[in-house]
């Protein structure tokens, strides 16, 4: 590593098949890192996510959803009812185009 460069300046690739696990993130991230996940599916045509934000104090959620709400390109989202209580989310995306 070179004068002021550390190992978290690269970026973080993330699998793109349609399942966000906000545990790997700082919630400070949280807003960017969901926004930027759901263009990427978008992009290669993964209409149906889900974001994993855990229970907790429910402040993941809130972010979660706050973005969610704040977007044009979501017909819908749910919190997870197969098992997984409320620590998931369950999006679904608009077609492109």
């Amino acid at each position: 590593m070179g004068r002021g460069e550390n190992e978290f300046d690269d970026p973080i690739e993330y699998p793109l098949d349609g399942v966000l696990d906000l545990h790997q993130f700082q919630p400070a991230d949280a807003k960017q890192v969901v926004a930027d996940y759901l263009d990427a599916c978008r992009d290669r045509g993964v209409m149906e996510v889900r974001i994993i934000h855990g229970k907790g104090a429910g402040t993941l959620c809130q972010i979660v959803h706050s973005v969610l709400r704040g977007r044009v390109d979501v017909v819908s989202y749910k919190l997870a009812s197969d098992g997984s209580g409320w620590g998931a989310t369950l999006v679904v995306l608009a077609s492109p185009g």
